[in-house]
């Protein structure tokens, strides 16, 4: 008897202990950054399966996809909810943080999960709308059509932008509902996305007490790369690369190399250009032995004011049109 009353009162124990630990975990708020962490991981899915999806037909004709893009896509969709949100009320990006929807309408204060009637739902107002969306412009000619007369083509064109205008005004109100649902959502932290009020679904932590995953020290190494790199972007365009590498050529070859030539003659310089290395076109000179293309050095001169000649390093002047004495002579 004395061993039955313990273990009795060892499961009144943990069935007291898993109440709390519920009620604890409804109770604690997700953060915002979260929710919308889960919603971006869910959209670089979708654009990944799609991505990986239009890579099969790379190879048949062009434009293949494109009249059945949008169905596609609601497809895909529908297959992504069919293995996440249908199996365990959860989407991918939420249960990377550890989050999953809890029932709302429900008036249980334990954890209970979505119906299949909110599934579908949710499932619907995500990828409806969007479908819609791409859709409206072909639907309005499909209802647009007309084999009648003048009288006809007039009402149907009269019909046609009556719809037009009808889908606008709908569309418009729906932008103008999300934008006050994420309103709503920054004050108060719960439902992101208008789908998610609408069907009853909040976003709470899968496991009580949650750890981030991403720890200070990660955050602070990325926020010293992210300094580190913004302060190369500002850098770089103020160093003269075609001069610093003159200067390094000058001293790891010699003196001689550091034109670039070496002890070649002057009108071996003159048959390429010290830009592009062709042919100069209307050749121009800098200051230096060098020549370059009159397009070249002109398009390079108007984007860097302090522009240096490439090969030899020399301070680059006003382009001046190389002149050459040609002698003819007769033959015999």
């Amino acid at each position: 008897m004395g061993g039955m009353e313990s273990e009795d009162s060892q499961k009144g124990t943990a069935k007291g202990r898993s109440g709390p630990e519920t009620d604890v975990e409804l109770q604690t708020p997700v953060l915002r950054i979260s929710q919308l962490d889960a919603l971006e991981l869910d959209s670089a899915l979708e654009q990944l399966v799609w991505t990986q999806f239009s890579q099969c037909f790379q190879n048949c004709r062009p434009g293949l996809l494109t009249p059945l893009e949008p169905e596609l896509r609601a497809l895909l969709q529908l297959l992504l909810w069919r293995f996440t949100l249908y199996s365990n009320s959860a989407t991918v990006g939420q249960t990377l943080l550890s989050l999953r929807y809890h029932n709302t309408l429900s008036s249980s204060p334990r954890y209970r999960p979505l119906s299949r009637r909110q599934q579908l739902g949710l499932a619907l107002l995500t990828t409806g709308p969007r479908w819609l969306q791409e859709r409206s412009h072909s639907l309005l000619l499909c209802l647009g059509l007309s084999t009648g007369g003048p009288g006809t083509e007039r009402d149907s064109g009269l019909l046609q932008k009556g719809l037009r205008s009808c889908l606008t005004l709908v569309s418009s109100m729906a932008q103008l509902a999300s934008l006050i649902n994420f309103l709503i959502f920054l004050r108060k932290g719960r439902h992101p996305v208008l789908a998610e009020r609408i069907v009853g679904a909040q976003a709470v932590f899968s496991k009580s007490n949650v750890v981030r995953d991403i720890t200070y020290q990660y955050m602070n190494r990325e926020l010293l790369w992210h300094g580190f790199a913004e302060f190369l972007i500002f850098l770089l365009p103020l160093i003269n690369t075609r001069k610093l590498k003159a200067t390094v050529c000058s001293i790891v070859f010699g003196g001689e190399s550091a034109d670039g030539e070496g002890g070649r003659d002057v009108h071996g310089v003159w048959k390429e250009c010290g830009l592009c290395g062709e042919w100069p076109t209307m050749p121009h000179k800098v200051g230096c032995q060098h020549v370059f293309c009159y397009y070249c050095i002109k398009s390079h001169s108007i984007a860097d004011a302090c522009l240096t000649c490439p090969k030899c390093g020399a301070e680059a002047g006003q382009p001046e049109p190389v002149k050459m004495d040609v002698e003819m002579i007769d033959g015999q």
